[in-house]
C-alpha cells in the first residue's frame, strides 16, 4: 500500500487521489502556498509539489517585472459585479452602423 508524500500514511484505494505520479489522502492533496484543496490533473506542478494554476503557481514561478505576464490575464472574468452595480454601469460603446449608400 502506498504512502501518502505529504502525511506518509498509508493511502488506502478508497480514498485515493492519484495526481503526478503518487498516491494522495483527498484532504493532503493541496496547493502548497495558499492550501486549497486540489483536483488530480487539475494543478500546476514544480518539484514535485502541487500548487494552483493561478494564483500561486503563476505569481511564485511565471513571468516576473512590469505586467508579470498580464496578457493572459485579460482573459480571466474575475471581477463580478451585483445587479445593482450593474444597473447604474454605464453602457457599453457600440459600434458605429455604416450608412447605406445611394445606387444609381
Amino acid at each position: 500500500m502506498p504512502n501518502c508524500p505529504k502525511c506518509t500514511k498509508p493511502v488506502y484505494f478508497a480514498e485515493r487521489k492519484s495526481s503526478l505520479g503518487k498516491d494522495w489522502h483527498s484532504s493532503c492533496l493541496r496547493c502548497e502556498r495558499c492550501n486549497k484543496t486540489l483536483t488530480p490533473g487539475g494543478h500546476a506542478e514544480h518539484d514535485g509539489k502541487p500548487f494552483c494554476h493561478k494564483p500561486c503557481y503563476a505569481y511564485l514561478f511565471g513571468p516576473t517585472g512590469y505586467g508579470r505576464g498580464g496578457v493572459a490575464e485579460s482573459f480571466v472574468y474575475d471581477n463580478t459585479i451585483s445587479v445593482d452595480e450593474a444597473a447604474t454601469a454605464p453602457p457599453l460603446p457600440t459600434q458605429p452602423q455604416p450608412t447605406p449608400q445611394a445606387t444609381n
